[in-house]
């Protein structure tokens, strides 16, 4: 995957190529609820986590870190994401090879954030493939071919 969204050190991709595992919400779920060091961002708009809703990882006993990968309602590409998540790792004790996965609405933000997280230092970052809502149905509709929700994974409205 190559992402050439901007400027390197400012919150995202420097363009070089970075492996990113694409993770089933499935298998999210799984991992998080295995491995007490696993973290998930969920890296969409706040209006997507006001009315959209948002995972709930409070069975599990974890908590959801949220940083907009693009900001409402400006839909640009937050210069400070990378500043904005470590200091939010860093004050959960979140540790550089911990296995953290990134979530947004159908998979395409959430791969471009986890490839800056793991330029920032971050060795294990995942994307969530089918993310919050999955793709557009045959109706160009959200929420009903896959995705978290879809999958009856926990989620509590925002």
């Amino acid at each position: 995957m190559e992402c050439t969204c901007g400027e390197r050190g400012k919150g995202v991709s420097s363009g070089s190529v970075v492996h990113i595992e694409n993770v089933s919400v499935l298998e999210v779920w799984a991992r998080l609820k295995s491995d007490r060091q696993s973290v998930m961002i969920d890296c969409r708009t706040r209006a997507e986590w006001a009315f959209v809703g948002l995972p709930d990882l409070s069975g599990i006993g974890k908590q959801l870190l949220t940083v907009e990968w693009q900001t409402f309602p400006d839909n640009r590409i937050n210069p400070q994401f990378v500043v904005e998540l470590s200091a939010q790792l860093d004050a959960a004790g979140v540790q550089k090879d911990a296995e953290i996965f990134f979530i947004c609405r159908s998979g395409g933000r959430s791969r471009m954030a986890a490839q800056v997280m793991t330029e920032a230092g971050y060795a294990r970052c995942r994307n969530v493939t089918e993310g919050f809502e999955g793709p557009l149905d045959t109706l160009r509709h959200r929420g009903k071919a896959s995705g978290w929700k879809v999958a009856g994974l926990p989620w509590v409205q925002g």
